[in-house]
């Protein structure tokens, strides 16, 4: 009897210690509120079309070896004596044909951002101030790694990583995480962190891509005879080292086609953008759209599933020189579907998806930022 009497009060004794407020020192730093972070990241894009500024873009994203799988001493000089001397001339005339010039950025910024202020309005509706939302390019402004330090800062102690490729690829999806685990490198108090896995095959990307196609055709006065989905494109060599993108991309074609519920035929996919002599995935989409139209597929639709945003890649190579391909082997009318961009059906579904994967940490995050600073005790 006198020991359960002992252990009882023992109890009662600890449970009262642990429910006081534990007292922060006269000199201790503010402590922010308690959240959790979201942090968008795209591929990148200069600061403006000039050569300079496209020479260090250009300069970072070409000197990344997840994109250029080639040994650093032979790369290295073809890059700086050669590709850095007249790429960044011709690239700059490429975006200042689509730059926004209200905004002075390119439109991959614009939508980038719109699409993060549509994702924290979503979140917010549905948790409060408990998640913060923000975004990032792999290369160039904003960067990633003063992103991550600024969710921290505003006490965001969990962030989910949300690369914006539907398909992963290791030169897409791989290098957007790397960047940001090279911040948490440098920080003594890191944050947990979640990535968001590629969304490719996800119900909610492809009904929003069918809705799109559909909103689209519905207000043309003709019907294509093939619409034609067009990925960024790949050397082969890193599909034959294991890179699934490839796989990826014909899988979203092939269920965009299911749920469109066309005739066989009618959707068809190909690889863009190709760089350089080596061979890269197949089929291209300049020779294919020369191919259709030659076949008598002279009216066509492209679309482009695996950008999130719009971006020079599809306002300037599919919009001019894609369709000035199609238009002189023989076709006759040519319209391009915008990518989902910030449109509500996209936002919902990044925000649905976000939401997903962060599973366990807001399902408590409203009553963690709820806690009053008092209640936080550092070591």
């Amino acid at each position: 009897m006198g020991s359960a009497r002992y252990y009882a009060a023992r109890r009662d004794i600890e449970v009262t210690d642990i429910m006081q407020p534990i007292p922060k020192p006269a000199d201790h730093p503010p402590v922010p509120t308690r959240r959790v972070g979201v942090l968008l990241m795209n591929l990148g894009t200069p600061e403006a079309t000039d050569y300079w500024s496209m020479r260090r873009y250009l300069k970072e994203f070409l000197s990344d070896p997840r994109v250029i799988e080639v040994p650093k001493a032979v790369w290295w000089p073809v890059l700086n004596g050669i590709i850095l001397t007249v790429r960044p001339g011709k690239s700059g005339h490429a975006y200042k044909s689509i730059w926004n010039e209200e905004r002075n950025e390119s439109p991959l910024k614009t939508v980038t951002r719109a699409q993060a202020e549509g994702v924290a309005a979503a979140l917010a509706a549905r948790h409060g101030e408990a998640v913060v939302v923000d975004w990032a390019m792999r290369y160039g402004q904003p960067a990633v790694g003063p992103a991550i330090q600024r969710l921290k800062d505003q006490g965001c102690d969990r962030i989910l990583l949300f690369p914006l490729y539907p398909q992963y690829s290791a030169t897409t999806t791989a290098t957007a995480n790397d960047q940001a685990f090279r911040q948490l490198m440098t920080m003594r108090w890191q944050p947990a962190v979640r990535t968001v896995p590629a969304y490719h095959d996800e119900p909610g990307y492809i009904e929003a891509l069918a809705r799109s196609v559909v909103r689209h055709i519905a207000a043309l006065d003709h019907t294509p005879d093939v619409l034609l989905a067009s990925f960024h494109g790949l050397p082969k060599a890193y599909l034959d080292r294991g890179d699934p993108y490839h796989c990826f991309c014909v899988k979203t074609a092939r269920l965009l086609a299911e749920r469109l519920g066309w005739e066989p035929g009618r959707v068809q996919y190909s690889f863009q953008s190709r760089f350089g002599k080596a061979e890269w995935l197949k089929p291209y989409t300049d020779k294919t759209v020369e191919e259709l139209a030659r076949a008598g597929k002279t009216k066509i639709a492209v679309i482009a599933p695996g950008f999130s945003a719009d971006c020079v890649e599809t306002l300037e190579e599919i919009q001019f020189q894609v369709k000035d391909a199609f238009m002189a082997a023989g076709g006759e009318r040519f319209t391009y579907i915008p990518c989902l961009n910030d449109h509500p059906d996209h936002v919902i579904f990044l925000a649905d998806l976000v939401e997903r994967e962060l599973s366990g940490w807001v399902d408590g995050a409203g009553a963690r930022a709820a806690r009053d600073a008092e209640d936080h005790v550092t070591a």
